[in-house]
């Protein structure tokens, strides 16, 4: 608050301090229409309508430019006077929030950019584009008159490849398009980092390994339950028997194998279920919740009851992981070893001449 004063201070011996007279002196001084122009902090760039007083102020009160925003008790000597206190926005009694380090890393939430209504369309559209992707494929497929069955091994997996391929590209690029452009992105935001791979706090690397093992443990521990209740939980050797044939065929066959399941779809899966479904539940829940939730959705979209329990409990490893290192190479890493892990030592083995069908049946 900024006033001027047309009367000049006098000098006092009751002065409390040795200060100039300009600075502190008791005040017996008559305004007789002064303009007065207030401004004020919590107003900002707003000024007030001077008003027009006559205004005696009481003896006692010292005015001192070296204490802003102080609180002078003001006594009018007539009714048609008008007085403006004003303090600063800030309080001593109002609690400051203050990042002390105290909360884990594993539980900070994201400073969300989007709004719900955002969320909600980006959801939709990703899930429309992936059905009509599908569609479209299909239609592809029937009119140009391919069968799946009269192909080769080698077209079998190129083909595989660019059904993954495709929907990865669309879906990517509808999601990024539609949350990129309406906000500022803040740089924990679909973050790939392949710096520090081995710091303590957010190595992807380090913890891409410790979250390769908490997974294993979890299905583990996931299958010995399912086991007591009597559920017979799918088996690995079930999806493996599947991808047998196309495993170590050939090089290109391998090769298309290995980057649809071990690049493809990691990519495609941790960004839509941890980089931006996990990352939003965030904005509403907290950190384990949030985890719990996405792992739940990510369990679903795979449309694999069978495999339903293993599933969920491996988002939960994914989602950990993710809020740990903010890094989304940590997740996809962590399932692109999940994937690749059975394959690699599968082409191993066939390319040393063992009965790999004949092992896995036995």
């Amino acid at each position: 608050m900024a006033a001027t004063f047309s009367p000049a201070f006098s000098r006092s011996s009751a002065s409390p301090l040795s200060l100039s007279p300009r600075l502190s002196s008791p005040i017996k001084t008559d305004f007789v229409k002064s303009q007065v122009r207030l401004f004020s902090p919590l107003i900002p760039a707003t000024k007030l309508r001077a008003t027009t007083t006559s205004t005696r102020i009481s003896h006692g009160r010292h005015f001192s430019p070296l204490i802003p925003a102080l609180k002078l008790p003001v006594t009018s000597t007539r009714r048609n006077s008008t007085t403006f206190c004003f303090t600063n926005n800030s309080s001593p009694d109002e609690p400051v929030e203050k990042d002390n380090g105290s909360t884990w890393q594993v539980l900070k939430r994201w400073d969300v950019p989007w709004n719900g209504q955002t969320i909600s369309l980006t959801s939709l559209a990703c899930v429309v584009s992936c059905a009509l992707t599908v569609l479209i494929e299909a239609a592809a497929v029937i009119y140009s008159g391919i069968t799946t069955d009269k192909l080769s091994l080698d077209q079998l997996a190129g083909f595989c490849f660019l059904s993954q391929g495709i929907p990865t590209v669309v879906i990517l690029a509808v999601q990024l398009s539609l949350t990129k452009s309406l906000s500022p992105i803040p740089e924990d935001i679909y973050k790939y980092d392949l710096r520090e791979p081995f710091d303590l706090k957010k190595g992807w690397l380090l913890w891409a390994g410790i979250g390769y093992v908490g997974a294993r443990a979890a299905i583990y521990l996931t299958n010995s339950v399912m086991s007591f209740i009597n559920y017979r939980p799918k088996r690995e050797i079930d999806y493996i028997m599947i991808l047998l044939p196309m495993i170590g065929h050939s090089t290109f066959s391998t090769a298309c194998l290995l980057g649809m399941v071990g690049v493809l779809a990691p990519i495609l899966e941790e960004t839509v279920f941890r980089g931006f479904l996990m990352v939003s539940l965030t904005k509403w829940f907290p950190i384990p919740v949030s985890v719990l939730l996405s792992a739940a959705v990510f369990a679903l979209a795979h449309f694999d009851v069978g495999g339903l329990p293993q599933l969920f409990a491996h988002g939960i490893v994914l989602g950990f992981c993710y809020a740990q290192t903010r890094n989304l190479v940590t997740p996809i890493t962590i399932q692109a070893l999940w994937n690749t892990r059975i394959c690699l030592l599968l082409s191993y083995l066939l390319h040393k001449g063992y009965d790999v069908r004949g092992m896995l049946q036995s």
